[in-house]
């Protein structure tokens, strides 16, 4: 059922989220499809839909032409997204972000469209970058579109924005948990019953349609042999896994400035064309130059074989994961930079697993201890990196849970998460999401604070110096007995039944009486307010007061339906509320003002 104010009932919400969720778990699967067409075309010169990307490509029939490849591909996308969606352009999450606090939810239907084969085209042709950063993009589009449609509230249309989110994290990595969390940590303004049960839904019924068609199986497969196996790490493991977690939060600090500075360089380039050229190129000679000294084009695409590959024991040399870090950290930041459309969640995942993989590398070198070596690190060091650039622990936690589905490393996880964030807070204070829109003054809250003031009850918050006067008296005689009293709340009546209110600083007035000569209380009074009562919640105060327009709300002791003069207790004005919302985040200190 509708309500007045355009919103629908919990149950009318649920079913569109269920119904972003189914959308958004077949997009997901489309999306896939189409990056493996292109790629098999683009890498193979097959016409295929088969692609396994946590295998490495083999080499390209085009030999040292495949440095082209990206180039073209970047030609397209830069049309694309230059003619048709300038959003689609990044990796598409700060998008959301601005669309959740900045325009009521609001996406435009077409996002989701060229942000598809933008990305598609982007990832298929071997720029760095993820496809889960699309995806969220994607299924937010989606769920703005839907409540655009369907006519609901602005915090419904959010919720459907973060559901449609979550369901494309949820798809994408076939985590439903993370999917949750992502949109919980990240993109809900509020978490209450009636925004995680959408949420939750949406996330569902994506995971079980990427399911039927993709399997059930995890995003990685680590061998069992390769991980604690049931046994306590011992405590001097823990502690190289919080010196892991610094390490990953000074790689996940490199991360976002390295970003920033690509993504303030490349606009230097005017032609946007010759931009990304110039970018493709890089990442493409790259690319090739792993192939022919290293076997693989290792970086390129989302680059889940090498992951793969690092949590089978495949790559152990120290050497070689380093250069892997650097080169996925060059060829990322200078995709997005220079104009690619896709994720920083895989690329994450990448730079994790492989400085992940060389820590543990060399501590099994110098000193084996129990718990640590190239696996265990390297599952640990995606968390940390995802978390570190992220801001989002819960996430990063829960998800390379799901991931690997080792329950043993969560402790490790956890710690090393913590630790990096720490780190990556000290060093950066924006994360790798919000630290865009603030250098447009879009400044993002990390932290979710309970609403107290919402929760107190009008007398509580209002203010008692009131007076209650008929209509009828004089202005001029009021403002002369009144003399020294400050602010003053007057409640003008006729016969005891409330008219007006009034709103007057008489030391500001204090000698103009002559200037109101003639002139009454019930002239002047306001007639634009609300009345509560003493006991009523301030929430309901604000909500009454925001539907009238009103800036004042007169508070009664009276439960009658016609408010009287004499049950008149006090005022609440907007800057009554505004001292209650600094009230209650008093406790917080300047960690309310700042984002985690």
């Amino acid at each position: 059922m509708v309500s007045r104010n355009g919103s629908i009932g919990l149950f009318g919400l649920s079913i569109l989220a269920l119904i972003v969720g189914v959308v958004t778990g077949l997009g997901a699967v489309a999306f896939r499809a189409i990056i493996a067409l292109i790629h098999n075309i683009s890498f193979l010169g097959v016409l295929s839909f088969q692609y396994d990307s946590n295998q490495f490509t083999p080499p390209s029939p085009w030999g040292a032409l495949i440095i082209l490849v990206p180039v073209i591909g970047g030609l397209i996308v830069v049309f694309l997204v230059n003619n048709f969606a300038p959003e689609a352009r990044g990796h598409g999450v700060p998008e959301v972000l601005d669309a959740i606090y900045y325009k009521e939810g609001k996406i435009r239907p077409v996002v989701a469209a060229i942000k598809t084969i933008a990305s598609a085209f982007s990832i298929g042709t071997g720029a760095a970058v993820g496809r889960e950063g699309p995806i969220i993009q994607i299924g937010s589009t989606l769920g703005s579109t839907l409540g655009q449609f369907i006519t609901v509230g602005p915090w419904q249309r959010i919720t459907l924005v973060a559901a449609g989110a979550g369901a494309g994290i949820a798809a994408t990595f076939n985590t439903p948990i993370g999917g949750v969390m992502f949109a919980i940590e990240l993109m809900l303004p509020e978490i209450s019953a009636r925004t995680f049960l959408p949420v939750a839904l949406a996330t569902g019924a994506a995971t079980y349609i990427g399911r039927i068609f993709l399997g059930i199986a995890p995003a990685f497969h680590v061998p069992s042999t390769m991980i604690l196996n049931g046994q306590h790490p011992p405590v001097l493991a823990l502690v190289l896994f919080a010196l892991l977690g610094a390490i990953i939060g000074l790689a996940a600090t490199l991360f976002i400035r390295t970003l920033v500075l690509a993504e303030d360089t490349f606009p230097k380039i005017a032609n946007p064309y010759l931009r990304h050229v110039v970018g493709m190129l890089m990442v493409g000679g790259l690319m090739y130059a792993l192939l022919v000294t290293q076997g693989h084009y290792y970086i390129e695409g989302v680059g889940y074989a090498t992951i793969q590959a690092i949590l089978q024991n495949n790559i152990v040399g120290v050497t070689l994961l380093l250069g892997l870090f650097f080169g996925k950290l060059f060829a990322t930041t200078v995709s997005l930079g220079s104009g690619a459309s896709g994720g920083i969640f895989s690329p994450s995942l990448f730079m994790g697993a492989t400085l992940g993989g060389a820590f543990g590398a060399v501590v099994t070198m110098i000193h084996p201890v129990h718990g640590i070596d190239i696996v265990t690190c390297a599952i640990i060091g995606m968390a940390a990196m995802v978390g570190g650039g992220t801001g989002a622990a819960m996430t990063a936690v829960v998800m390379i849970f799901e991931m690997t589905r080792d329950y043993e490393i969560i402790m490790p996880i956890i710690i090393a998460v913590a630790v990096a964030i720490g780190v990556r807070r000290l060093l950066s204070r924006e994360n790798i999401y919000t630290i865009k829109l603030v250098s447009r003054g879009h400044l993002i809250p990390k932290a979710l604070h309970a609403n107290m003031f919402l929760v107190r009850h009008a007398e509580e918050v209002m203010d008692r110096d009131v007076l209650t006067l008929p209509e009828d008296t004089d202005f001029a005689k009021f403002l002369r007995e009144t003399k020294g009293g400050g602010f003053r709340h007057v409640v003008v009546t006729r016969n005891d039944r409330i008219v007006g209110v009034l709103r007057v600083n008489t030391e500001l007035r204090l000698g103009m009486e002559g200037q109101y000569a003639g002139v009454r209380l019930g002239d002047i009074a306001q007639k634009n307010f609300t009345v509560c009562r003493a006991p009523d919640v301030v929430f309901d105060v604000v909500e009454r007061m925001w539907q009238r327009g009103a800036s004042l709300s007169i508070v009664t002791k009276h439960a009658g339906r016609i408010p009287r003069g004499r049950h008149v207790v006090g005022m609440i004005s907007k800057e009554h509320i505004a001292d209650s919302v600094a009230d209650s985040i008093r406790p917080y200190g300047t960690e309310a003002r700042g984002p985690v």
